[in-house]
């Protein structure tokens, strides 16, 4: 009987393996297809730890400040018809996840009445890699990855009267998403002047470092299964292409992104890869899966006309005026008077910071793909 469900589970994973590969080839050739989300349902995951920033929070940061940007109108307003401190029109990416698994949307873990069975969402808009003493001048949260992990740890001793928490199997069908993280480590950096050569010699191996310190805590709370997202490009975000502008035509890739910030991406993302990978070799046990944001961006860029984006408006923000990325750092998305696109579907960048919820939901299918043929859904 057990060598039957085995095959039948083998056939199920041959077969969308399968399915995805003929999607992807079908996306690549034709820029229309990407694979269902849905499929994520056979996995058996009823659980959800999510950690990161403002891309991935879906609340702590406004439990934390009720005046924060995220939490006043427009934001929420495609799904939620209200803010609720998602940095977005809507959906984020985990919202999108949890949906494809079959669980609630996560609630902030700083919520002290929320209901936590189906995992807890540690993640706080603005917080960094490394502890924010090791980062001069950060406005906003302290709540940086260490503190999220110690949340997840004090999370876990608080919820042992249950075996769900306490038992050796607690986290046989949980996944944990540690990031994207990093990304206002850099921001910070750039914004206090260093150059990028600075930052990847200096920065990004306390940034990597720090993430996988987070990975490790996780696998020793129990985690089996964990997906470690990457960084975006970062010269595709209008607060970016607005703050450093070039007047070179070098300075700019054929997306018309500055280069040098997208480099700074992709070092970061080959050195976590790399760390990613030491650390599969070192815990056989435990599928440990790079979350691939970049080329899944990219595949925004390249294929907005197929998706339903507006080409003209990939590289400006939605909720935004002035400037030729619709971005102004005085009169931020948030402000009364500060106009909101007609429609934000056809738009990437929700404020130019954050995403619109169409492209969170595009990109959580692309990410959904490749976790679907490198995580271990047997369990």
């Amino acid at each position: 009987m057990a060598s039957s469900k085995v095959s039948v589970f083998q056939i199920l994973i041959i077969l969308c393996a399968m399915l995805y590969l003929l999607q992807a080839q079908a996306a690549h050739s034709f820029g229309k297809t990407l694979p269902d989300i849905g499929m994520i349902k056979i996995c058996n995951i009823s659980k959800i730890y999510q950690f990161g920033g403002s891309k991935a929070d879906t609340g702590n940061r406004r439990i934390e400040d009720a005046l924060d940007q995220c939490n006043l109108p427009p934001y929420g307003q495609s799904f939620f018809g209200k803010p609720t401190g998602r940095c977005s029109d809507g959906l984020l990416m985990i919202d999108y996840i949890a949906s494809a698994i079959g669980i609630p949307f996560l609630n902030p873990y700083l919520d002290s009445k929320a209901n936590f069975r189906h995992g807890a969402n540690f993640a706080v808009g603005g917080s960094t890699s490394l502890p924010v003493k090791e980062n001069a001048n950060v406005s906003g949260t302290r709540s940086s990855l260490n503190v999220q992990i110690n949340w997840m740890s004090k999370f876990f001793v608080s919820n042992c009267s249950s075996n769900t928490y306490c038992s050796p199997w607690r986290h046989v069908k949980s996944l944990f998403v540690v990031g994207e993280a990093g990304t206002n480590d850099y921001t910070n950096a750039l914004f206090q002047g260093k150059t990028v050569k600075e930052i990847k010699s200096k920065l990004m191996p306390q940034v990597v470092r720090a993430i996988m310190r987070a990975v490790r805590n996780v696998i020793s709370a129990g985690a089996e299964r964990i997906i470690v997202p990457g960084q975006y490009p970062l010269g595709c975000f209008p607060i970016y292409l607005t703050a450093f502008p070039s007047n070179s035509s070098t300075a700019y890739d054929k997306h018309k992104c500055l280069t040098s910030l997208n480099d700074l991406a992709e070092a970061h993302n080959n050195y976590l890869q790399h760390a990613i990978s030491t650390l599969q070799t070192r815990k056989p046990h435990t599928k440990i899966v790079y979350g691939d944001y970049y080329n899944a961006f990219e595949w925004l860029l390249n294929n907005a006309p197929h998706i339903g984006l507006d080409a003209e408006s990939t590289l400006k923000a939605c909720c935004g005026t002035g400037g030729k990325y619709n971005l102004n750092s005085n009169q931020r998305c948030g402000i009364s008077s500060v106009p909101v696109c007609p429609d934000p579907d056809r738009h990437i960048s929700w404020d130019g910071v954050h995403l619109t919820q169409k492209a969170n939901n595009l990109i959580a299918t692309w990410v959904v793909a490749k976790f679907l043929l490198m995580i271990d859904c047997k369990k």
